[in-house]
């Protein structure tokens, strides 16, 4: 098996000669294996930045003395994408946290909306059957009837205001958008 930090370091026991003898329960002996990092390093990181192991002065600065300009914007260029697609990454996983978030909520509406609505049909009846023991019936369905048309309209009227007072672009980011060509040019 590969690892992804060396290229084709093994990870599972060592083989080879390096291992020492143990005593085990009397004086038996069996050879173990001396404990090896699963992943060794073959350079230390503390002297050197970035993937491709830019040496560093004792300024703790990058020692760039005998490195173009290009390798230097492609190590540049390298870092941004690699910048750019962690960012992404971990901006999909607060996402997909924040939709299941999002979702269960959702859900927890809909129950409520659902009793609600059941809570409105059992009202609706028990007004309708008090009404009925001074009426007809019929005539107290009616009523019934006509205060929910009169509420239902009361709430169409208010949901179309609301819509036409939507803005569906978004402005702002638009606008900041437009500045980004201006930024990037020098001044």
């Amino acid at each position: 098996m590969s690892s992804p930090y060396t290229g084709s370091t093994s990870a599972g026991p060592p083989s080879g000669p390096s291992t020492q003898e143990i005593q085990v329960q009397g004086n038996v002996t069996a050879p173990f294996p001396q404990e090896q990092p699963a992943y060794p390093q073959e350079q230390p990181y503390d002297d050197y930045s970035g993937d491709r192991g830019t040496p560093m002065t004792a300024e703790g600065r990058p020692d760039v003395e005998g490195t173009t300009v290009g390798q230097l914007l492609g190590e540049v260029s390298k870092d941004l994408s690699t910048l750019m697609r962690q960012e992404l990454e971990l901006a999909k996983a607060e996402l997909t946290a924040e939709a299941k978030k999002a979702g269960q909520g959702a859900g927890m509406f809909g129950a409520a909306g659902f009793a609600g609505y059941m809570v409105l049909i059992f009202l609706s009846l028990a007004l309708m059957w008090g009404l009925a023991n001074v009426m007809d019936v019929g005539w107290a369905g009616l009523i019934v009837a006509a205060i929910w048309a009169v509420i239902g309209a009361v709430a169409f009227v208010m949901g179309r205001k609301k819509f036409q007072q939507l803005h569906p672009k978004p402005e702002r980011t638009v606008d900041t958008l437009q500045q980004v060509p201006g930024a990037l040019k020098p001044h």
